[in-house]
């Protein structure tokens, strides 16, 4: 079994420090990869496929839901959750007829642990 794979993607990086150290407490063992927007996310996929995925959805460029939807497209073994402060209805229903988690900010051991339970959830 290789060693699972996080690519953290959002444009805040207080946000990807956060959430890296969280990871890193809760899951030592994972490998952790940043981008700070779409096109870098995108451009980190396409270097070494993520088994795990956590997307905020606004950010400069290329929004999240888009970015999350073209990895789906080539990779749909990808687990993705949407780590936002966007908690739109709308927001909330476009994640989860993807099939992409979906947790609010603010970053917390709490949303860690619900990202967690999602992406090593049975698919």
């Amino acid at each position: 079994m290789t060693t699972p794979l996080l690519l953290i993607v959002d444009d805040s990086r207080t946000s990807r420090m956060l959430i890296r150290g969280l990871i890193a407490q809760l899951r030592p063992d994972w490998r952790l990869v940043e981008a700070g927007n779409g096109d870098e996310a995108l451009a980190a996929v396409e270097a070494e496929v993520p088994t795990h995925v956590s997307m905020d959805v606004n950010m400069p460029g290329m929004s999240g839901l888009e970015a999350a939807a073209r990895i789906r497209i080539k990779h749909p073994e990808v687990r993705i959750v949407m780590c936002t402060a966007n908690i739109q209805e709308s927001t909330r229903n476009a994640a989860a007829q993807a099939g992409i988690g979906f947790v609010s900010k603010p970053i917390t051991e709490r949303s860690v642990t619900e990202s967690l339970a999602f992406w090593e959830a049975a698919p």
